[in-house]
């Protein structure tokens, strides 16, 4: 599904040297890489303020207690997407409330939100999933309508932009009022390890956030609030701060790669490639693809004979999760979000995918399709 060693091939040379001066510092904590990073990935994104952290899942939950959330607030998060929004959530004692999710790009349905709003809804997550922007026009007026926080978690979607109606093209992650990043080695921007970031373009928030993530400190030893330990290590500032500088290049081969599959899966009947407005732009962390459900497992071992991977992101929606009975509120019918857990399939994306590779994928489910 990736090839993180290839990638890391085309680079060996300066991210060994990278490393090698964090050794040669042994400042693993807190070392210059670190705010270097910070700064270097707050100029890349347009961000006011970027605070590294330790995870994506950290970042999401140091968002919702800088924001005052307490026990018992209501928080929208999809239905359909990894577990990290809704689990930050009701660590802290939130109450997930689901959305639905857009048949035709996988994010959140901004027609049904109206419907999920309660007196004790104080905030919604946008989760830009598969690499492309949710609608966030809709989303932030929803927000502002209802006098509603709004986190990006934008882990598998950094580098993606949404364009609105008066031309203003923003980047992910800068939007809502925090925007959270995950640097787990698959995504787009990887470290090799765990990390994560925080964004935001409000100062005051931005000192909470920093506080937060350092033991509630203001000063060394001077605690104003309960905060969590949760750093981004100089390694992994070091191995960031080489890849951002190939982010460009590595998103436009992920877009290349997208167009190639779409225009060589054409034409395949029970097969749809992804879909997006006008004014979405994906950076395509995965490429997913929909397939009747009466298909999925028979191509997904087809093409695993053929030595293809394939993965399902996500087979069971977070509604039916048992780690959630008795700790959300749903307040729609989630029809999306279960039809896509039981078509979607992705494909091999990463940075290093040759066109051959793509050719022998697709004709290998060309082949399964004419089978069957």
């Amino acid at each position: 599904m990736v090839d993180l060693a290839g990638q890391y091939k085309a680079i060996r040379e300066e991210m060994n040297n990278a490393i090698q001066d964090v050794l040669n510092s042994c400042a693993f904590i807190n070392g210059n890489n670190v705010a270097g990073f910070a700064e270097n990935l707050a100029k890349y994104l347009h961000s006011k303020f970027v605070i590294p952290c330790a995870n994506g899942t950290d970042a999401l939950q140091i968002a919702y207690m800088s924001l005052g959330l307490k026990p018992g607030d209501e928080i929208i998060v999809p239905s359909f997407t990894y577990i990290a929004p809704a689990e930050a959530a009701a660590l802290l004692g939130l109450t997930p409330v689901f959305a639905d999710s857009d048949l035709m790009t996988f994010n959140i349905d901004t027609r049904s939100l109206d419907k999920l709003v309660s007196p004790k809804t104080k905030a919604i997550v946008a989760v830009h999933l598969f690499g492309l922007s949710c609608d966030m026009e809709a989303i932030l007026a929803f927000a502002q309508k209802h006098n509603l926080y709004v986190i990006e978690d934008t882990a598998q979607s950094v580098n993606a932009s949404y364009r609105f109606s008066d031309g203003r093209s923003i980047q992910c992650g800068t939007m809502g009022h925090i925007g959270c990043l995950s640097f787990f080695p698959s995504k787009n921007l990887g470290c090799y390890g765990d990390g994560g970031a925080i964004l935001t373009q409000d100062e005051e928030l931005a000192k909470r956030i920093k506080s937060i993530a350092n033991h509630g400190q203001t000063q060394k030893y001077v605690h104003d609030t309960i905060g969590c330990n949760s750093r981004l290590d100089t390694l992994q500032a070091a191995i960031l701060n080489v890849k951002l500088r190939y982010l460009d290049n590595y998103t436009r081969a992920r877009q290349l790669a997208a167009d190639r599959y779409n225009r060589l899966l054409s034409g395949i009947s029970g097969i749809k490639t992804p879909q997006m407005s006008v004014n979405q732009q994906s950076v395509y962390h995965q490429y997913t693809i929909q397939v009747e459900p009466s298909d999925r497992d028979g191509l997904r071992q087809f093409l695993a004979d053929a030595a293809v991977p394939t993965m399902v992101y996500y087979p069971i929606p977070l509604h039916r999760q048992k780690a959630f009975d008795g700790r959300c509120r749903l307040a729609d019918s989630l029809i999306g979000a279960e039809k896509l857990s039981s078509v979607v399939l992705s494909l091999p994306m990463h940075t290093e995918l040759t066109e051959a590779e793509q050719e022998y994928i697709c004709q290998t489910i060309r082949n399964y399709y004419s089978l069957s």
